[in-house]
């Protein structure tokens, strides 16, 4: 693992790492729509293969859609994490007695049995309490910190847990993340007319008329290049910079100009020492909303400036649906992942193009990429915008 530094002229030599030096993560695992492990969720985001259909977990009332993107059967939150943390540190070649000392950075909307159990019940169920019973479950250290915070939950569990490593607070972080489509979220985005009512997701095309939900379960281990280097864990990306930003602009509409997203992408490339011409692909958030796709490339252009028009960009929900609290986690792996196979995700469901959305979009199947940086993007209501960029070990 070669240390890279900021690039001459950018003003950036000492603010853009501290601490021990880089931060790389060494192993991930994940559960969607298209099954377990990360290679058959890539083969699908890089052939733009979607994995909506009609919902089968639960009954759907009559609305403006039934379609997501759903595993089989009815996987239980709790088992699936476990499972997923168990597999990522395998992978990261992680003994027992070290996961005892690694602390869990937990991305959840909460225990999906609080809805149900009596009100004196209730705060053994709270958010915390979950967290606490998954670190233990994983053989975690129980200093587990749980995120709720929509669909910025994941990528802010990140990027604290980066910057802890980056500062030499911790050496490593099971950063973990799960959402599994249910009844009463799937509701709440019905009711709300957020649902695409052609059962696809269209990120930045002509067309587009929102979002659908869909299963994930990831979990990745996040640690400094230093301890990985010392344990000679093979590193499977490098987390080069972080960048986070609130606009406070309306609780659910983005902010048209995309100010706040665009301060967590100059603040993530500033900390990697980057220029933006450094950055060879771009998964966006891309729900497929009208306003929030429009926003995004705003965004974009006032982040990355005429890069912006060339840059490849595409949004992976177009095949694996918005994860909520673990979307951002589940696009970080498809986004590194992406770049060590060399190949791009396509942007799946496009129909023509849209005046608002002059992106570079990745169109084609066959998309090869020699890109060493990547950026991935979140947002969510309430104006809370997130950054992170990924490069090759």
């Amino acid at each position: 693992m070669r240390e890279r530094p900021p690039e001459e002229g950018s003003g950036m030599a000492s603010t853009a790492r501290r601490g021990p030096g880089s931060v790389v993560v060494t192993g991930a695992a994940v559960l969607s729509a298209f099954g377990e492990g990360v290679g058959p969720l890539l083969s699908a985001a890089l052939d733009g293969r979607p994995a909506f259909a009609p919902v089968r977990r639960f009954a759907v009332p009559g609305g403006r859609t039934g379609w997501a993107a759903t595993h089989p059967g009815a996987p239980v939150l709790a088992d699936e994490l476990t499972r997923a943390i168990g597999h990522a540190c395998d992978q990261a070649g992680l003994s027992a007695a070290r996961l005892a000392d690694c602390p869990l950075h937990l991305a959840v909307h909460g225990d999906p049995a609080l809805p149900r159990v009596p009100e004196g019940e209730r705060r053994a169920h709270g958010a915390d309490a979950f967290a606490r019973s998954v670190a233990r479950r994983g053989g975690l250290a129980e200093a587990a910190r749980v995120y709720t915070s929509a669909c910025v939950a994941s990528s802010t569990a990140v990027a604290d847990a980066a910057a802890a490593i980056a500062r030499g607070r911790a050496d490593r972080v099971v950063v973990a993340a799960g959402y599994l489509v249910d009844a009463d979220q799937f509701a709440v985005f019905d009711a709300g007319r957020a649902l695409a009512r052609d059962g696809r997701v269209r990120p930045f095309s002509a067309g587009r008329s929102g979002l659908l939900l869909g299963d994930a379960v990831v979990a990745v281990v996040v640690e400094s290049a230093t301890a990985a280097r010392e344990r000679r864990a093979r590193p499977l990306a490098l987390l080069a910079g972080w960048g986070r930003a609130g606009d406070a602009h309306h609780v659910v509409r983005p902010r048209p100009d995309g100010d706040g997203l665009a301060r967590a992408i100059t603040d993530a490339l500033h900390r990697a020492g980057l220029r933006p011409r450094r950055i060879g692909y771009v998964n966006a958030h891309g729900s497929g909303s009208a306003a929030g796709d429009a926003a995004e490339c705003a965004a974009l252009y006032r982040a990355l400036g005429e890069t912006a028009a060339t840059v490849p960009v595409s949004s992976t929900k177009s095949v694996h649906g918005q994860a909520l609290e673990a979307g951002a986690l589940l696009e970080l792996v498809v986004t590194m992942s992406a770049l060590r196979a060399g190949r791009l995700p396509v942007n799946a469901g496009w129909l023509g193009p849209d005046p608002d959305c002059p992106l570079d979009l990745v169109l084609d199947r066959r998309a090869d990429t020699a890109a060493e940086y990547g950026l991935s993007l979140t947002t969510a209501f309430g104006g809370a915008n997130t950054a992170l960029v990924v490069g090759t070990p």
